[in-house]
């Protein structure tokens, strides 16, 4: 059964940081794009930025320059190091395939809160 364990997030001042990780267990992320997703309150969940195997990024306009997603495929872990933090990033994030490139998500996981306070 595969398990996503989302975690790093908390409570920042706007213009701070936090690294988010997010682990699997019982599948592995190599050969996989990776993404990080994000949902904040009232509102769809979204793709923020994606990793793929190759190791070739991509980010959601508003968090390029800010956001950078890496992976450690040996960890079977992912990353996104937030900078700059804003208001509008509040939301909780969730990691998970690219849902875009496959047929089926892995389960999703318990996701990490991410508050931006201005």
């Amino acid at each position: 059964q595969v398990q996503l364990v989302e975690s790093g997030g908390g409570l920042v001042q706007a213009g701070g940081s936090l690294r988010l990780s997010c682990a699997a267990s019982g599948t592995t992320f190599s050969g996989n794009a990776i993404a990080w997703y994000r949902q904040a309150p009232g509102k769809k969940r979204e793709l923020v930025a994606t990793i793929y195997n190759s190791g070739n990024t991509n980010y959601q306009d508003s968090v390029k320059g800010r956001f950078t997603i890496s992976r450690d495929n040996a960890k079977n872990t992912v990353y996104l190091q937030m900078n700059s933090l804003k208001p509008e990033d509040t939301a909780v994030y969730y990691c998970n395939k690219h849902w875009g490139l496959v047929r089926t998500m892995w389960d999703w996981g318990q996701g990490t809160q991410v508050t931006v306070s201005s």
